[in-house]
């Protein structure tokens, strides 16, 4: 490639006084100008990931001790695949996650007495009403999924991402063969 100064036709003083360009700028489009071929092989693109992408691992949380809100957000983003580099918004990039001692989660504040759940069964006088404490001691599982459940999108794919979580009271889960791996929170 011949050097722009030692070329006779085109004179750097005259190439400024007709387009007002720094030295830099000019540079740089004359590279752009003599190189096209290089500059179409640097194109860059975004990678769409599909469902197949997804090799789909097992993680195991301890709820034990834990806040419930901030377990909910980290296990919602897991199961969305926010942590994964292939995160794409329309594909379940996601993992699957099991949630063991869930009868030992925290609350903070008087969320025990002053949170409720609502359910309604369509009839007249059909609302009920049941305190987060209350729930904590009939079904410790529910108080994690609505938690996370909340966090999901609302359609067909966060129905399919929330069909990946798992959550027991105890400390024991079916899923050991799956080689779940631990996930500290």
């Amino acid at each position: 490639m011949k050097s722009f100064f030692l070329d006779p036709i085109l004179d750097p003083q005259s190439i400024f006084s007709i387009f007002p360009l720094t030295l830099g700028q000019f540079f740089i489009s004359k590279h752009r100008l003599f190189n096209r071929q290089e500059y179409k092989a640097l194109k860059k693109y975004t990678y769409n990931a599909k469902d197949s992408d997804n090799k789909g691992k097992w993680w195991v949380v301890n709820a034990e001790g834990k806040v419930l809100g901030r377990l909910a957000t980290t296990i919602a983003s897991v199961l969305r695949g926010k942590h994964n580099p292939l995160f794409t918004p329309h594909a379940d990039t996601g993992d699957s996650v099991v949630v063991i001692n869930a009868e030992k989660i925290m609350l903070t504040g008087n969320k025990l007495e002053d949170k409720k759940y609502y359910r309604y069964s369509g009839f007249n006088g059909g609302l009920k009403t049941i305190t987060a404490g209350k729930l904590l001691e009939k079904k410790p599982e529910d108080l994690i999924r609505f938690a996370v459940k909340g966090m999901l999108p609302k359609n067909k794919l966060g129905s399919k991402i929330f069909g990946k979580l798992k959550v027991y009271a105890g400390n024991q889960h079916p899923h050991e063969a799956q080689n779940p791996e631990d996930m500290n929170i």
